[in-house]
């Protein structure tokens, strides 16, 4: 594939993941081998000290291949101890570059002058030479620099030092940069570099080189950002359009809203990223009733919530446990009008019983076979159940019989995430040997409810998260908690049993159909990704063995 074809395709692969981002390698990798401006191969030639270098057939006829052991340093940076730096200027002092410092976030560090003789001014270049960072170029300021950092020493009569930056950030270079070095840890040395062969254009066609590049990458910015502006225009059309749609004022405009959104489904689920405003516009129509046609021959929620209450009170009497009294719902703890067949009632009432967690000392490692277990709030992702991520429980300890993990438990965490507090899910997988930690409860939901509802009702409807957001105590964000108490409050539509059971029949569906257009939209990511990387490949890889000096002439 040439530059000409590549960009033919261009639009079949723009909406890529990262697709600007590789673009712009991709031009990197043209520049270096003189792909992206004309040639002028008879007026211009190399100095005269490096024409009688490598040709290769890969690069314009008047280019050479300049072999970095021959013509090229690095030079590593120390590292002053730090018991002498300061995080002010002062007489006598300099700024201590490391790559933190060379990024977004820079932490200004100054020590003695004398306490180093490793010193950079603006314009050179600097590479990194350990960890995450080996092989990052960056342009370097006037200062120090230390041990994870290398300068690049280069004759200046050879390259413009910004053809220099370009050729080693090209890909040209640091895939080869990859192989030759030992390990991300151990990093590189000259000698790791000594095979290497650097492109070598003559220095008029590096000035035009530098010239198409900038213009190059100013066409990038302007596509990013278009592109930038693009999807927050459609996630926001999506977020916003979807939200209309499960929280209506009047049931008689879901049919104006749901009409908008299906005219426009295409642009509205055009990315990943919008799916999830769908589920939770389904979420929301489900619990408000309008998700399906209501059926008037069902049996009101009102009959039902007597049979959750004769359930619980022959519970409590079986038992003789006792059951507090909870607050009559206030008109305006209400969120939205429900239909005519439904009710309302607090989480609390068709709750019959709970079970709190057990908090008894355990081993340091995870659970080894059938061995006992605890169940933490981190071993529950609220959409499966992780039963293998729990510490084992001493072996002289035996639980009770009432912290136990059973199939069919609705869990509810008490302490998690200000996201995830709250948070509810139902046992169904085996969960062999666990007990429940102190952090979650597992609350016995009344036959006469369907669990999913419930957890649907808890989980996603918008008022239930706000309301526990805002009920829940702790000053720290990674950790909030939540009494049983206000579990109870939560206010819970209630509709007729029948219709529950459509409701999670209908939800379950649609949820299928969202999981197939996400894993759609990203297997055309996948596509369109796999594409580029084609077409990137099969442009560059014959010039790659040219930097390891094989094929040279």
């Amino acid at each position: 594939m040439n530059p000409d074809l590549f960009l033919n395709c261009f639009s079949r692969f723009i909406n890529a993941p990262d697709a600007i981002r590789r673009i712009r390698h991709f031009i990197l990798d043209l520049a270096v081998r003189g792909k992206v401006v004309e040639q002028s191969p008879e007026s211009e030639k190399v100095g005269d000290s490096y024409s009688n270098e490598p040709v290769s057939d890969q690069l314009p006829t008047n280019w050479r291949l300049l072999n970095f052991g021959k013509y090229c340093d690095i030079q590593g940076g120390n590292q002053p101890p730090k018991s002498v730096f300061v995080d002010a200027p002062q007489p006598g002092y300099v700024r201590l570059f490391q790559i933190r410092d060379l990024g977004d976030n820079p932490v200004p560090t100054y020590i003695p002058a004398t306490s180093t003789n490793r010193f950079c001014r603006r314009g050179e270049i600097l590479i990194g030479r350990y960890g995450a960072s080996v092989g990052k170029v960056f342009w370097a300021e006037d200062g120090a620099y230390n041990v994870a950092l290398a300068k690049f020493i280069y004759p200046k009569c050879a390259f413009l030092p910004e053809f220099a930056f370009l050729a080693l950030k090209s890909d040209f270079f640091q895939e080869t940069l990859a192989g030759a070095t030992r390990s991300a840890q151990a990093g590189f040395n000259k000698r790791d570099l000594s095979g290497i062969n650097l492109p070598l254009p003559p220095v008029n066609e590096q000035r035009r080189i530098i010239a198409g590049v900038h213009e190059l990458m100013a066409q990038c910015d302007a596509l990013e950002s278009a592109l930038t502006e693009r999807e927050s225009k459609r996630e926001k059309l999506a977020v916003t359009s979807f939200h209309r749609l499960s929280n209506v004022v009047h049931p008689l405009t879901v049919r104006e809203h749901a009409h908008f959104c299906l005219s426009h489904l295409l642009q509205l689920t055009a990315s990943p990223r919008c799916i999830q405003p769908l589920r939770e516009a389904i979420f929301g129509l489900a619990v408000r009733g309008l998700l399906l046609p209501q059926t008037p021959t069902d049996e009101p929620a009102t009959e039902l919530l007597k049979r959750i209450r004769s359930e619980k009170t022959r519970f409590l009497r079986e038992t003789k446990k006792k059951s507090k009294l909870l607050p009559p719902i206030d008109g305006r703890e209400k969120p939205f009008s429900l239909p005519e067949n439904w009710s309302w009632v607090r989480f609390g009432e068709i709750i019959i019983d709970a079970d709190s967690g057990w908090s008894p000392k355990s081993e340091v490692f995870p659970r080894v076979g059938d061995n006992w277990g605890v169940l933490k709030v981190s071993a529950v992702s609220w959409n499966n159940f992780l039963p293998d991520e729990n510490k084992q429980l001493l072996p002289e300890v035996s639980p009770p019989e009432a912290a136990r993990v059973h199939m069919g438990d609705f869990l509810i965490s008490r302490a998690n995430t200000s996201e995830l507090v709250a948070k509810s899910v139902i046992v169904e997988q085996p969960s062999k040997n666990l007990i429940l930690s102190d952090k979650i409860v597992r609350l016995r939901i009344s036959e006469n409810c369907i669990k999913k509802f419930v957890r649907m009702v808890n989980n996603h409807a918008v008022y239930a998260r706000a309301y526990y957001a805002e009920e829940a105590s702790g000053t720290s964000f990674s950790m909030k908690n939540v009494s049983r108490e206000v579990i109870y409050r939560l206010v819970v539509p209630l509709p007729p049993l029948a219709e529950q059971e459509r409701i999670v029949a209908k939800v379950e569906e649609l949820m299928t159909l969202c999981d197939r257009l996400e894993t759609r939209l990203a297997a055309a990511q996948s596509e369109a990704s796999s594409l580029l990387d084609a077409a990137i490949n099969h442009t560059l890889r014959p010039f790659q063995s040219d930097m390891l000096g094989r094929k040279a002439v």
